[in-house]
């Protein structure tokens, strides 16, 4: 199921940001934010198209990829299955 997918690529994103990378703190809001879109859009479970969420996902990627690529991959892998889940 792409939902638990996603679900378990949000727990991983969870994960590295426990770890402390150099972030700034609005770089750690700005990734709280999304999580907590993303959360959202699991527990609804709609297949309504939201592509603010994929696009903000998106943003972030380009946001962090120079100089957190682990976080860049997972939020990838977070983009790619919104987009087969329909997101």
């Amino acid at each position: 199921m792409p939902a638990r997918e996603l679900q378990e690529q949000l727990n991983t994103l969870r994960e590295q940001l426990e770890q402390n990378p150099p972030l700034s703190q609005e770089e750690r809001d700005h990734l709280q934010e999304l999580m907590q879109k993303i959360d959202a859009q699991i527990k609804l479970e709609t297949a309504t198209q939201n592509t603010s969420l994929a696009d903000g996902v998106n943003l972030a990627v380009e946001r962090f990829e120079v100089e957190h690529p682990a976080l860049a991959g997972t939020l990838r892998n977070i983009v790619q299955t919104l987009g087969n889940i329909g997101i």
